[in-house]
């Protein structure tokens, strides 16, 4: 089958062609209808060799949509023909976070070496995949794989980071969204959904910031030097109750404090390399700082029923498997507006 690879350290995604999985007991095989393209790959495809952890060569993908194509022994609650969007962030399934179905905060899964697909273990850009047990699976029914499998993650992600926050989120507060792209783009979808907030939306281009004011972000601004002092004007000088940043680099982490208000959530998602500082007199008072990670199980199925439910709506770029390297290009160079899909069998 073609899979598209990360094979060496420091090389660009290729295009390959691999022996096609074999379904062993308890797994299911996927055939593959989408796979999203994520700076999360970008992220890992930049790391030495010795922050990696895991072995190359990689398929990469850790968005997975398809039909269940075969059921090893003892799989039960799929059926074959059944469409289904992977769940990423795999754990022991017995730890206490996984008992919760947080496995994305499993206790064990380094010591185990368990690894989400795409980002350690074989992931979705490819033409099959395995699926190490069916509790990872979710019907995805009538919802078309190509503009929902990006829920799986840049829908889980943000909504994941959003719920834990909604308690701040009362009429008259504000939200600030940093980073517009495949994450944010749906984050100010889920905002508008579930909160009655006003939503600040920041990027460094004018097409992002366009691509939000479209999806309704109440007031954009572009994202530069300037940012905190213009998010401060907007907020009548209070500051955001509520601020998310899906960059996560230097420069938007120290916006992302800086237009915090007062008792404000901050949630740093974006793993661009950035670290917060705080301390007295540095953030505002009793304002918190969190770095959230995926999502639950429970919470992909929710999420699956917004989009079921019409109010999140995710903006495509679809491409053929041949066509990954440059979809990964376009993503590193900022020319993706929304998320890029990737599809194996298209």
């Amino acid at each position: 089958m073609k899979a598209v690879q990360y094979r060496e350290v420091g090389g660009a995604p290729e295009v390959v062609t691999v022996p096609d999985p074999v379904v062993g007991p308890g797994q299911v095989l996927l055939k593959v209808t989408a796979a999203g393209v994520c700076h999360s790959d970008i992220a890992v495809m930049s790391w030495p060799a010795e922050q990696l952890g895991f072995p190359l060569p990689l398929t990469l993908g850790h968005e997975g949509a398809g039909v269940v194509e075969a059921l090893g022994d003892g799989v039960e609650g799929v059926a074959i023909g059944e469409p289904v969007a992977v769940y990423g962030p795999w754990g022991c399934g017995t730890c206490l976070m996984c008992a919760q179905g947080k496995e994305n905060y499993c206790l064990r899964a380094d010591e185990l070496g368990i690894r989400p697909p795409g980002l350690g273990a074989p992931g979705a850009i490819a033409e099959y995949l395995l699926v190490d047990d069916a509790r990872h699976l979710v019907p995805l029914g009538d919802l078309d794989p190509v503009r929902n499998v990006p829920l799986t993650d840049a829908g889980l992600t943000p909504y994941h980071a959003i719920k834990g926050a909604l308690p701040k989120l009362v009429p008259g507060s504000a939200a600030v969204v940093i980073g517009t792209g495949g994450l944010g783009h749906v984050a100010i979808q889920i905002l508008r959904a579930l909160s009655p907030a006003r939503v600040i939306a920041l990027d460094v281009s004018e097409d992002k910031l366009e691509l939000a004011r479209t999806v309704g972000a109440h007031e954009t601004v572009l994202s530069d030097e300037r940012a905190t002092a213009r998010v401060r004007e907007l907020t009548g000088g209070l500051g955001a109750q509520a601020v998310f940043d899906f960059v996560g680099a230097p420069p938007t982490v120290a916006t992302a404090t800086g237009v915090a208000g007062v008792e404000a959530d901050v949630l740093i998602v974006g793993i661009g390399g950035g670290v917060a500082q705080l301390g007295f007199g540095v953030v505002p008072y009793d304002a918190s700082v969190r770095a959230p990670y995926w999502g639950s199980r429970a919470e992909l199925i929710e999420v699956l029923e917004l989009a079921r439910a019409g109010v999140v709506d995710v903006h495509v770029e679809t491409y053929s498997i041949d066509e990954a390297p440059e979809a990964y290009e376009r993503l590193h160079a900022g020319r993706v507006n929304g998320r890029a899909v990737i599809l194996p069998n298209g």
